[in-house]
This record gives structure tokens, C-alpha cells and sequence, in this order.
């Protein structure tokens, strides 16, 4: 079977919809038409099945899809691993992927180091939740990503090495001018009357832990699409917000911080496939420690014997709010 008619069978499962897909393979909608016609004819099985909305797939199309979907990144990849034995490895493009407020700060620093030592590297940074991050290393889009273990946590799972970086506490960003702004770490109770931005529900859920631990709530009125739209919030002044620690460095001047009693935290680690690494990856993955325990006093170092076991929410050695 040509993987051309793969490639369309996993972009119409991914999309939902044969005519997506046919606009994103600059193919007629007729066209992807057939070739699922015609992959159903020589499986001999239903692939596909209508729904209001589009088109999903069949239990039978499912289980071939996951199949297909490693077929072909194996293809991919076999296509790189050719080019690079014949360019020289470094000539590879290091594809890197970190949560939003990791790739505002520490990222772009390792990278920087990272080039200062091995030359020049193409590199690309893709920035996306820890979820999608964990699954485009899986899917082989992604060499390296920086991820978090904030809810719904991170899956234990052995397709991937995973190297704890440290631990970010959460902070509460304020406009400036704010009551509490310069008041060193305030309880949760001094904020509880307030309204609050949020842009993730990973977020949302470490802020309802810490007020529901302190006995208070915290009232998330307002639903930022984004991290930079949850700080613009913030700076007009209609809402404060919890932010990761990570982020006091790359702060915009009309917002400010203030520390938590006991906050709530997250696990950094990052990520890599466990087969074909990039040739750059373990030394990025070197200057990522350094950045991230140079950013705040809050990054902690691994303990080793805690690197074994899945990673929930609590990360390593300490639980959540």
C-alpha cells in the first residue's frame, strides 16, 4: 500500500472532515474520497463512518490508524536519519516544544548556550501545552519539549526518556499599584475577595487546590485565550492571576508579582524520544538545568531517587495545592 493514502486516511482522522483534509493536502475532496474507498476495499473492512459533524473513524479505523500514524512517522524519520548521514548530523534541525511560560524565558536561553557551544544548529521552538507537547514527541515532530507536571499531570510512559529540571512555584500577578504589590508572601485569605484571570485549566486547577486547602475560593471570572492575554487582564486591572514562577523575569512593566505561604507549585521536566535522539539534545538538556535553577530561588535540583515512577500532579516529593 502506497503511504501517500495512509498519510490522507490519519489527516482525515485527525481533521474530522474530508474536505479539510482535502484543503490541507491540496487534494480535491473526490480525491481523498477515493483513496479511503479504495484503502477500505483492500483492508476489507469499514474505516470510516459519517456523523453529524464530519467523519470519524470506525473501531477497526482506529486501531489502523495508530498503526498507520507509526508507520509513518518511522518513514519520516527514516528519511531524515538518510539525509543526515549524508548532510553530517548536525545538519538536522533541532525541533524544541515548551509550555508557554517556558518558552518565554529558560528556553530560549539553553539555546542560546546550547549554540555558543556546538556552532550553528537550525533549531525551531514550538510553543503548546505539556499534553500536546508529550504527544508531538511521540509523534516525532519533536526533538526536545519542556513540559509540566500541573494538571492533568504527566503519563508514565517509555517511549520517552524524561529528566526532572526542577521545581517552579506558582506566583500571583498583579497590576502595578496593586495593594498587596511589594508585600513580600501574602496567604491566599488576603486575596480571596478578588477576581481572578485564568488561560488553562491546568492553572485553574492549582488555584482552586491552594484556596480550597486555605478554606477560601478563588473566583475565576475571567478566561483568558492565552497566557499574554491573561497578563493583559491583569495590567488593565480587571483581574490578578496565578502565574508560574517562571515568568518574573520576562514580565511586562505594568505588571508586578507578589509570593504566595506555601504555594503551589509544578514539576518542570523535559522530554525526549527515547529512539533516534537528536545529536543535540543531551547537551541542551544540560544548559535547560542550568537556566531553569538560575531563573528563580524556587528551582530546586532532582533528587535522583525520585526520578522513578509516574508523575502526577504532585511532582516529585512535594504535593500540590
Amino acid at each position: 500500500m502506497e503511504l501517500t493514502v495512509w498519510r490522507t486516511f490519519v489527516t482525515v482522522c485527525r481533521l474530522g472532515s474530508l474536505s479539510a483534509a482535502a484543503a490541507e493536502l491540496n487534494h480535491t475532496q473526490s480525491a481523498v474520497s477515493r483513496q479511503i474507498a479504495g484503502l477500505e476495499r483492500r483492508l476489507g473492512v469499514p474505516l470510516m463512518e459519517r456523523h453529524a459533524r464530519g467523519v470519524r473513524p470506525t473501531p477497526a479505523g482506529e486501531v489502523f490508524r495508530r498503526h498507520a500514524l507509526t508507520t509513518l512517522n518511522e518513514a519520516d524519520r527514516a528519511v531524515r536519519a538518510a539525509r543526515d548521514a549524508h548532510d553530517g548530523a548536525f545538519n538536522r534541525p533541532l525541533a524544541v516544544g515548551a509550555t508557554p511560560s517556558l518558552a518565554t524565558g529558560i528556553v530560549p536561553e539553553a539555546i542560546r548556550a546550547l549554540l555558543r557551544q556546538a556552532g550553528s544548529v537550525r533549531w525551531s521552538l514550538l510553543p503548546a501545552l505539556s499534553p500536546e507537547l508529550h504527544q508531538r514527541v511521540l509523534e516525532g515532530d519533536l526533538d526536545v519539549a519542556v513540559v509540566t507536571d500541573a494538571p492533568p499531570g504527566l503519563p508514565h510512559d517509555q517511549r520517552v526518556e524524561r529528566r526532572f529540571l526542577g521545581l517552579d512555584e506558582m506566583v500571583v500577578a498583579l497590576p502595578v499599584g496593586h495593594p498587596q504589590a511589594g508585600r513580600g508572601p501574602v496567604h491566599i485569605h488576603a486575596l480571596a475577595d478578588q477576581t481572578w484571570a485564568e488561560d488553562n485549566d491546568g492553572s485553574a486547577a492549582l488555584l482552586r487546590r491552594h484556596a480550597d486547602r486555605a478554606g477560601v475560593s478563588a473566583r475565576i471570572d475571567l478566561v483568558a485565550a492565552d497566557l499574554p492575554g491573561k497578563l493583559a487582564l491583569v495590567a488593565t486591572g480587571h483581574a490578578i492571576a496565578l502565574i508560574p514562577g517562571v515568568l518574573t523575569r520576562a514580565l511586562r512593566t505594568d505588571v508586578t508579582t507578589v509570593d504566595l505561604v506555601d504555594p503551589p507549585g509544578r514539576g518542570v521536566y523535559a522530554i525526549t524520544p527515547r529512539r533516534d535522539p537528536h545529536p543535540c539534545a543531551a547537551p541542551l538538556l544540560d544548559h535547560l538545568a542550568t537556566a531553569f535553577a538560575s531563573i528563580r530561588p524556587a528551582a530546586v535540583a532532582a533528587p535522583a531517587a525520585r526520578l522513578s515512577g509516574p508523575v502526577r500532579e504532585g511532582g516529585p516529593g512535594r504535593s500540590r495545592a
